[in-house]
């Protein structure tokens, strides 16, 4: 990856929905040579998909929670079990696996309190080889979804 690769992934960063044509332009290059290489870094995996960012409170899920999950055990079939489960919950919007305690983190988010609630006592509280889940809310997104630094 050489630094055009860079100004490339730069500009789509900023906007995904960038003709091909004026992403050319913008890191100066003709619109083949810039095709070849967009190509190429999809291929790589470098970029790995396209999509659209929505404001979730334009979409009526306005309350988000942090919850911490603590497993009973880090046996290869709990791991397995929990992170399966885990990625078949559309609320979940991001989890990570963390070195040491808790074991994960997970972005949960909904309509509203008691839709949390029921998420929680329903699926959370339900996923395999929890052995405890703690919660925090999120009062106010700082820094959400921001550009690589490339």
């Amino acid at each position: 990856m050489d630094a055009i690769d860079r100004k490339i992934l730069a500009e789509l960063q900023e906007d995904g929905r960038l003709t091909l044509t004026d992403l050319a332009a913008r890191v100066q290059l003709s619109v083949s040579p810039c095709h070849r290489r967009l190509r190429a870094l999809e291929r790589s995996g470098v970029i790995s998909g396209y999509r659209a960012h929505l404001d979730p409170h334009a979409v009526g899920l306005t309350f988000e929670a942090l919850v911490f999950v603590t497993m009973r055990e880090a046996t290869r079939e709990a791991i397995t079990g929990f992170e399966s489960a885990v990625a078949g919950l559309e609320h979940v919007v991001h989890a990570q696996r963390l070195f040491g305690d808790p074991d994960y983190l997970l972005r949960v988010v909904a309509r509203d309190l008691p839709h949390f609630q029921r998420l929680y006592d329903e699926h959370l509280a339900a996923l395999p080889g929890v052995q405890r889940l703690s919660s925090t809310l999120v009062m106010k997104a700082v820094v959400e979804d921001r550009a690589l630094p490339l």
